[in-house]
């Protein structure tokens, strides 16, 4: 087959499409890299600024990148929000693919209508992004995402493609929860994909115990623009309470904002990674950690394990969105150190088992090829 990818979140589409290359098909992944992270891609989406020169640009640039961007079997966006433009001003360039390709699909993986409208509502989640229990967390962004996909043109954009595709891929349970209301019909659940094979393993991972006397390294990358919102403030007060109880069984790794090659090899140095404090689920960037055989502490819910058919893997350090629980779970880890060689390699195990990217690959394939989302004949695949 022939697919395009659309945008980029956190990695998925560039390892999904070495998965679908590994599977024999031919696939041109076009994006911005996702902004700092600076993922591979074949075509550089990228808009330098909003200056109205540059973005006279940058749309010049998109018009001579879409005239390519037909005769696909599949196309897949990465959001509603898939280029860097207003919503209104997307629609068109919707349009244009939707009728010079074959199928279009839309990926539900990240801040979007259905995901705030599911997290402002209270009810949907017992805490979210935007929620704790009955109580809409009070920040300033959520103002910007009422504002933007509740009200705005993106929300439009969003239900114009959710209504108009031919299928709806859900990347986390969160995400498929905050769409099945509305579009069970033409939604797939599927896990996102990690390249376990070129994931380098931390040194000690092949040890079957923890050195008593070494110290535990807790890996906690700050995205300056998204701290409170992802619950990493409060994470990292918990970390440093952990390190005044215990100045000499932990040590801290905290980076800021590094393009993901250089966080990869950062990891390399840790035993543990802090990841989202609200989540129910793991997503790419501790997904990736996991892969490399480190612990996560962050969003394990029964949830997770439910949607995945998990019944005895249990690697995640599952956390409540408040800096006590944070503070227990790794207290745990700091008293019960024999337990991180186990835990580290179930962490490994469950990326195999889940997030291997070529039974991702062919998840996507078996979802784009069924004729009940469309009433295109199925497509030829490739073996």
């Amino acid at each position: 087959m022939k697919i395009l990818l659309i945008g980029e979140y956190s990695n998925v589409h560039a390892t999904l499409a070495k998965g679908l290359r590994e599977l024999g098909h031919e696939v041109v992944v076009a994006s911005d890299g996702d902004g700092w992270k600076n993922y591979d891609r074949d075509v550089d989406l990228r808009r330098a600024s909003t200056r109205r020169g540059v973005s006279l640009c940058y749309f010049l640039h998109l018009l001579r990148c879409f005239r390519h961007f037909r005769g696909f079997d599949v196309v897949q966006l990465i959001n509603p929000v898939f280029i860097s433009l207003k919503g209104e001003r997307i629609a068109p360039f919707y349009r244009y693919l939707r009728r010079h390709n074959r199928r279009v699909f839309l990926g539900a993986f990240g801040m979007d209508y259905y995901w705030v409208k599911a997290g402002l509502d209270c009810t949907t989640f017992r805490y979210s992004d935007f929620n704790i229990g009955i109580k809409v967390r009070e920040r300033e962004d959520n103002r910007i995402w009422i504002a933007d996909w509740l009200k705005g043109s993106k929300g439009t954009l969003n239900h114009l493609i959710a209504r108009d595709c031919d299928g709806i891929v859900a990347g986390l349970y969160e995400y498929y929860t905050a769409y099945k209301k509305e579009w069970e019909h033409k939604l797939r659940f599927i896990p996102f994909p990690i390249d376990a094979d070129a994931a380098t393993l931390i040194p000690d991972f092949e040890k079957k115990v923890f050195a008593p006397n070494r110290k535990i390294r807790f890996f906690i990358g700050i995205q300056r623009a998204r701290n409170s919102y992802k619950g990493t403030d409060i994470m990292l007060r918990a970390l440093l309470r952990l390190k005044e109880q215990y100045p000499d069984a932990v040590e801290i790794v905290q980076v800021e904002n590094v393009p993901f090659e250089q966080y990869k090899q950062l990891l390399l140095s840790s035993d543990v990674l802090l990841d989202q404090l609200y989540a129910y689920t793991p997503a790419m960037n501790a997904l990736q950690a996991m892969a490399q055989g480190l612990i996560v502490v962050g969003g394990g819910e029964p949830e997770n394990y439910e949607i995945l058919g998990c019944s005895d893997l249990r690697p995640i350090l599952n956390v409540q969105p408040n800096e006590e629980s944070v503070y227990e779970a790794l207290s745990w880890l700091v008293e019960h150190k024999s337990e991180i060689p186990n835990l580290s390699h179930e962490s490994r195990i469950y990326i195999e088992r889940y997030h291997d990217h070529i039974k991702v690959a062919r998840q996507y394939l078996d979802f784009w090829q069924s004729s009940s989302f469309s009433s295109c004949p199925p497509l030829n695949q490739r073996s």
